[in-house]
């Protein structure tokens, strides 16, 4: 197997090199999480175990792995293999890579280039790859912590298979951390005095990230005190100076993570700005994403609030934004404000209600025709059809209206959408009586008689 020695060193030896990187496996069954990838039988198993590598885009966030898995195939293929930094290289370099890549193809041997952090190249650094892949000079691996679908170019990502790597288990840095300190590449060859607590507490801090982990639990047996005969121990006053107590109380994925962000949702919905500020900062201070508790809080603006004052939800999106925009702890103050912003806006329910009871007709009713009138009638067969056939055009109208039917013969007469007398959804009320009495008056069709009243009925309810 060939290799860049020059960009390609994370595996070659030195005389010190951080636990992460020591302890970095070198095979699958040395590697943890991603069973659904690499578990037995699964596809990206065998194409690494029997050298069929496509191109191919590693997703997921830091510490799962990616990196990793592009070393194994490294050391398993008899491609050539070639490391690439998206950080540190140019369209220069790109085409550099390029020419050797040609030069192989023409002697018969495959290049495999592995892009980490595809993302950061911009569009014309990745068109520089397209056509290489396209040819087949090059396969062309690359790793990202972002969606490859806004963050990579469309014609290349057509043309590469998307493995998406899952944030590792809080289980699964466990036995990280207990591998770590039995292997001889670890702290093997010491004798460590670490109590399952404390390798536990380890993990929650990381937030599923190996790489975070290792380097914790490198930093807290290095900052411990040996006994005289070299025991080494970890105690709680090393533990709290290096990781933050706060997170120490405060699982991500169990349950006091759910009843915080519970508390937060209720707060909002009983419109008490000082206890939802409160629950924010608890969750933030503790280490909680913003990015989770972002999305969260949008929910709430079209959930609990909607129509009764539609700025929430563009106030929500613009703090979500932010939060990925600038992160932490910049973004406080953003989504303090979306959180006020929606404890105070006047709340309505009628959007969440309204999607419900759809949804159970639409699973309760999924064969339902489309009436033709509102079908596309593109060919001369739809057409014939009856396809379109009277479709009428509001725009055209004097009113802006028509009386044409858009739902199912069955579902004539339901109601999903029930504006409430909350905030500025009184307009919309206001707004869709006008509608409905037009188009009553305008011969809108009635519900037939033989039609029985449906599961969501007059009020969407059973």
């Amino acid at each position: 197997m060939k290799t860049d020695k020059n960009q390609f060193t994370m595996f070659d030896s030195t005389a010190f090199r951080p636990l992460a990187d020591r302890l970095r496996p070198k095979t699958l069954d040395e590697f943890a999480g991603q069973s659904h990838l690499i578990g037995p039988g699964k596809l990206l198993r065998k194409l690494i175990e029997s050298d069929q590598i496509t191109s191919m885009i590693f997703w997921g966030p830091p510490g799962v792995g990616k990196t990793t898995l592009a070393g194994i195939i490294a050391s398993s293929t008899k491609s050539e293999f070639i490391n690439f930094s998206a950080v540190t290289s140019g369209i220069k370099e790109i085409k550099t890579v390029m020419t050797q890549a040609e030069e192989n193809r023409r002697f018969g041997t495959k290049t495999i280039v592995f892009v980490d952090e595809i993302h950061r190249f911009n569009k014309a650094q990745q068109d520089a790859f397209l056509p290489f892949v396209e040819r087949g000079s090059i396969i062309l691996i690359g790793a990202t912590t972002e969606n490859p679908s806004f963050e990579v170019n469309g014609a290349l990502l057509s043309r590469c298979r998307v493995f998406v790597l899952r944030q590792l288990t809080e289980e699964d840095i466990t036995g990280i951390i207990e591998r770590a300190i039995k292997d001889p590449r670890g702290f093997g060859n010491e004798k460590i005095n670490i109590t399952p607590d404390m390798v536990k507490s380890i993990a929650a801090f990381s937030n599923g990230d190996a790489r975070a982990a290792l380097s914790t639990l490198e930093m807290v047996i290095l900052n411990s005190d040996a006994d005289s005969d070299g025991t080494i121990n970890v105690t709680d006053d090393v533990m709290q100076q290096c990781i933050s107590r706060k997170l120490l109380l405060y699982d991500k994925s169990g349950e006091e993570h759910y009843n915080l962000i519970s508390a937060l949702h209720k707060s909002m919905r009983n419109s008490d700005p000082d206890a939802a500020v409160y629950w924010l900062a608890r969750m933030l201070e503790a280490g909680e994403d913003p990015l989770y508790i972002a999305r969260r809080v949008t929910r709430f603006a079209a959930e609990d609030i909607g129509m009764a004052d539609p700025r929430a939800l563009e106030i929500c999106v613009a703090a979500y934004q932010a939060c990925h925009l600038i992160g932490f702890p910049e973004c406080n103050v953003h989504l303090t404000e979306a959180v006020v912003y929606n404890s105070l806006a006047p709340k309505s329910n009628a959007l969440d209600v309204a999607y419900m009871e759809a949804r159970r007709d639409a699973l309760e009713m999924l064969d339902e025709p489309v009436p033709l009138v509102i079908r596309n009638g593109v060919t001369k067969l739809m057409r014939e059809e009856g396809y379109g056939k009277g479709y009428q055009y509001a725009h055209d109208t004097k009113d802006k209206l028509t009386n044409m039917q858009c739902l199912p013969d069955t579902l004539l007469g339901r109601e999903y959408y029930r504006p409430t007398d909350q905030g500025f959804e009184t307009r919309y009320a206001e707004r869709l009586k006008q509608i409905k009495d037009w188009k009553a008056a305008h011969g809108y069709p009635q519900k037939p008689q033989n039609v029985e009243e449906g599961s969501g009925g007059k009020n969407g309810k059973k």
